[in-house]
């Protein structure tokens, strides 16, 4: 009897072994300064809670629904800097080059009655134009990013005045973009799409843990990818669970519930952009390229290409957020893309978890600052607080994202990790 239940216990034990040294293995990392999405996660519990606790309205699905119509535009031309950011360069023109692009959009539709996809095509192409210009001055010439930038910065301003004709602004009528950022999808397919993503991201991980196991390669516990993907199952039902309440004070007029259309945009943005940096030789290309530019020329990279490619991908996707941004504005004018909108998109990728020293960052760090940035922004404007207030506050919260990367740094290279 004694030696079954103590073989049980062993049988028990062994079987939770591999999930204790997978736990103590992360434990580890984070003591060597290997912080990831931590500081992020543990930031936006604390501020929703905070807010909450304040403002119950805060809570309610309609402020939920506002939450990701206001950090849309942020967050895409986040995503954007991320790849530049890798590199460890940065661009300060992102935030006019969206305005540029999307007023590129605007005048098409508006004063030359374009169809939106070729008048989105035009300004995917600007994009394009614009990043192959910044690049091309930054790695074939040699000229600092944040020089190139800056003066793209103050370039962008006068390009977007001549375009809207200095202070003109244009109106945005056509009915798809406006649904971008202004619009839900029915509550079934929101569902649909929920249940689509996380048998996605099921399906990613298990098969990913299935070949690195065939190669002999470590791979975390069975019980801890379905942890993770229970997880999010969970925070994913909860969410579309929560949209879709009526928001709608007069639902007998007009409903209103639904995931907004902004969400898959931003999903299927951050999928493409996660596959991109971490299951390809160009993503491979662009950390070793941050990590060590002499290190990756050697080894046979072309630097000059993959720096260019960087600043492409990343005024691309300030055109799609220009988009965005137009969408929820229902018009362009000679402030769209400026006031604090670069400031809070490289405060998004930095509060996030990218490092500003290269070499480090995720496209699902542009996601999680920009929920920081949103909340901040948004909660505090409940609370009645001034815009001052606002960007102290924000400052604030980036100074401490910096500050954990610089000495996560610091401890990482104490330890032999970096």
């Amino acid at each position: 009897m004694t030696t079954g239940a103590l073989s049980g216990t062993g049988a028990r034990d062994s079987a939770w072994t591999p999930v204790v040294d997978h736990f103590r293995d992360y434990v580890a990392r984070l003591r060597g300064g290997d912080m990831g999405v931590l500081p992020a996660l543990l930031g936006l519990t604390a501020l929703c809670t905070a807010f909450s606790i304040m403002r119950p309205r805060f809570l309610t699905s309609g402020n939920f629904a506002n939450l990701f119509t206001q950090g849309a535009a942020v967050t895409i031309i986040a995503m954007g800097l991320i790849f530049v950011l890798v590199l460890g360069e940065i661009d300060l023109s992102a935030g006019f080059a969206s305005g540029v692009c999307a007023a590129v959009a605007a005048v098409l539709m508006d004063s030359h009655g374009v169809p939106w996809y070729l008048a989105v095509a035009a300004a995917l192409a600007t994009g394009v134009v614009i990043g192959l210009g910044i690049g091309f001055l930054v790695a074939k010439l040699g000229i600092p990013s944040f020089v190139v930038t800056l003066g793209a910065f103050l370039a962008f301003q006068g390009v977007l005045l001549k375009i809207v004709q200095d202070g003109k602004n244009i109106s945005v009528h056509d009915s798809t973009i406006l649904a971008i950022a202004g619009k839900n999808v029915t509550p079934w397919l929101g569902w649909l799409m929920a249940a689509a993503a996380v048998g996605c991201y099921a399906a990613v991980q298990f098969t990913r843990a299935i070949s690195r196991a065939k190669r002999g390669l470590a791979t975390p516990p069975t019980a801890v990818t379905a942890l993770r993907v229970g997880a999010l199952a969970v925070l994913v039902g909860a969410g579309v669970y929560a949209l879709n309440l009526e928001r709608s004070r007069n639902a007998a007029v007009a409903s209103l519930k639904g995931v907004p259309i902004v969400v898959p945009v931003i999903v299927v943005l951050l999928a493409l952009g996660t596959f991109v940096l971490r299951r390809t030789a160009y993503g491979l290309s662009l950390y070793a390229v941050g990590g060590n530019r002499e290190a990756a020329r050697r080894a046979g990279i072309n630097v000059d290409r993959v720096r260019i490619s960087a600043f492409v991908i990343c005024s691309t996707l300030a055109a799609v957020g220009g988009i965005v941004a137009a969408s929820r504005a229902n018009s362009v004018d000679p402030n769209t893309g400026g006031s604090n909108v670069l400031l809070y998109a490289v405060g998004a990728a930095v509060i996030g978890g990218t490092s500003l020293f290269g070499g480090k960052g995720r496209v699902l760090d542009a996601v999680l600052g920009g929920a920081v940035v949103a909340v901040i922004d948004n909660g505090m404007g409940l609370m009645g607080y001034s815009a001052g207030v606002k960007y102290i506050v924000t400052g604030s919260v980036l100074l401490l994202a910096a500050g954990v990367d610089a000495l996560s740094r610091k401890r990482a290279e104490a330890s032999g990790l970096r």
